[in-house]
């Protein structure tokens, strides 16, 4: 590695901008380390739920988001993130390893991409068809790149095939007690630091005019605007070839780039991962993409409705409990 120092501050401000990527139920399951010139980026195994994510492939997964989304604001404070991942095949927890080096300019793309990070939101409530979708689309595949993630429309007339497939998910899941009881102890309890907070709860009203939604605990929020009616979202799947820690990890990378690609086209998104937690489902759309890959995760890409009243900001762990100093390599 480089012995090119970076500025503790500019690490710092990097991580905090980094954790705004989207997790699990806002579980958050990653932890940073540095030392000397490097940064370590680690899973938190006390992180993982225990029922929806069993083989902790969605924290990988959002560990991978949040790997990308740290690169994103080391470029805008003028470095390059060089990452290997995978570094200690003695400890598969140790997901990447970076060093960095000095860019030239910093472009103003690279700002606006940074600046998107904390204006994009989870947003739960029905949308009206993506505006310019004809050029924001290559835009998206592009985000992707030729990887091992694949990215794919799901045609308007597959729709209620995986409306139907999200029905089934919810079915299976019906008397599943941990689940719910691990649902409900991330929803709606915490409002500092983890979970998802009440305000970005749905009303039941609400949650009937999106199909392919997850089913979460209903909040009351009657004093809303009706908003668009019945979700005319277009839906994307991302897939991978195989089905290891490392696509998973990879996907959460491709998750970032495509999440900030459309906040920067002033487009709302929702991530679902519900509908690859099991396996019929997963299979269900596996069908529906006509690719023989495998489903890791869905998009939904809209207009959101315009609220009196924003909420706010969903909570992220202090900084103190993700981000750890060491001084030297043998700290």
């Amino acid at each position: 590695m480089p012995d090119t120092l970076v500025d503790t501050d500019i690490l710092r401000n990097a991580v905090q901008l980094a954790c705004r990527a989207p997790s699990l139920h806002n579980s958050q399951p990653w932890h940073w380390v540095t030392q000397g010139a490097g940064l370590h980026l680690y899973l938190d195994r006390s992180r993982i739920l225990s029922s929806a994510d069993k083989s902790g492939r969605e924290a990988h997964i959002s560990c991978g988001a949040v790997l990308d989304h740290l690169r994103v604001g080391m470029a805008t404070a003028g470095w390059a993130a060089n990452v290997e991942r995978f570094p200690d095949p003695n400890n598969l927890d140790h997901l990447a390893s970076l060093d960095f080096s000095p860019m030239g300019p910093v472009t103003d793309d690279q700002r606006r991409r940074a600046d998107a990070i904390p204006h994009r939101r989870t947003v739960r409530l029905s949308f009206a068809a993506p505006r310019n979708w004809e050029s924001l689309k290559p835009l998206l595949h592009n985000a992707v790149g030729a990887s091992t993630v694949h990215l794919d429309v799901i045609a308007d007339e597959l729709r209620p095939k995986l409306a139907e497939a999200s029905r089934l998910t919810e079915s299976l899941r019906m008397h599943d007690a941990s689940y719910h009881t691990e649902l409900n102890w991330w929803t709606g309890h915490f409002e500092n630091s983890d979970g998802i907070p009440r305000s970005s709860l749905l009303s039941a009203a609400e949650s009937n005019r999106v199909d392919i939604g997850r089913t979460f605990p209903v909040s009351a929020h009657n004093e809303r605007p009706a908003g668009f009616g019945q979700d005319q979202s277009t839906v994307l799947v991302l897939s991978t070839d195989e089905d290891t820690r490392d696509d998973a990890f990879r996907c959460g990378e491709a998750l970032s780039a495509v999440l900030l690609e459309c906040t920067l086209a002033g487009m709302a998104t929702c991530t679902l991962s519900h509908l690859t937690e099991l396996q019929a489902s997963r299979h269900l759309i596996g069908i529906l993409t006509g690719r023989a890959a495998i489903p890791q995760l869905v998009i939904r890409v809209g207009e959101a409705p315009v609220l009196d009243e924003v909420p706010p900001m969903t909570p992220r762990r202090p900084l103190s409990e993700v981000l750890t100093f060491h001084p030297d390599a043998s700290g």
